[in-house]
């Protein structure tokens, strides 16, 4: 690997975790489109939008929550019956697509464990829940290695193609989410090794 190969793929923070992933390889008629692929599942699709224009009205809600507190509440309260709901809808999706496995994931790409080798290149439609909201994304990636693991596995990275910058945030605040949550579970499992 070249030294801009490492850069790259250093551009951005990457956490180990669990999530639900489902990978579809591309075929020849499916790579040539630079579009994303709509995926089969309905739900999954209404999934992936609704945390999509959630995200983009954040910014909104907190220029409303300046001029008017009373809808800005009213909006709040909206906002967390929708979250309930689409974790009922997550729920079920995570039966379509499987239990959450273990990832290293960053706005730029994510690596895990795949049952077949995969030609470096490969395109790949990748379907994830990031747990435990089960933000669904459907996004497409690039496959930049791929090594045999144990138990006849192997270990997949890819980087995002095209992903919109929507997702790219979302991600990366899941990401930001999740270190914060690590930091203080470390925190209080220092202080409950101290007493």
């Amino acid at each position: 690997m070249s030294t801009t190969d490492e850069e790259e793929r250093r551009e951005y923070y990457r956490i180990e975790d669990r999530i639900a992933l489902e990978i579809q390889p591309l075929d020849t008629d499916q790579q040539s489109h630079l579009d994303l692929l709509q995926d089969a599942s309905p739900l999954f699709n209404l999934l992936s939008e609704l945390h999509v224009a959630e995200f983009e009205a954040q910014h909104l809600l907190r220029q409303l929550n300046e001029s008017d507190r009373t809808l800005a509440a009213f909006l709040k309260a909206q906002n967390k019956r929708i979250d309930l709901l689409s974790q009922v809808v997550a729920q079920t999706i995570l039966g379509e697509i499987g239990a959450p496995q273990p990832v290293v994931i960053s706005e730029g790409g994510v690596e895990f464990s795949y049952p077949h080798t995969l030609a470096v290149d490969t395109l790949l439609s990748v379907k994830m829940a990031l747990m435990p909201q089960a933000h669904g994304l459907l996004v497409r990636a690039r496959v930049t290695h791929c090594a045999a693991h144990e138990a006849g596995s192997f270990t997949v990275g890819t980087e995002f193609i095209g992903l919109p910058d929507a997702q790219r945030q979302l991600i990366a605040r899941y990401i930001l989410q999740k270190q914060q949550s690590q930091r203080r579970q470390a925190l209080e499992h220092g202080t409950a090794l101290a007493h």
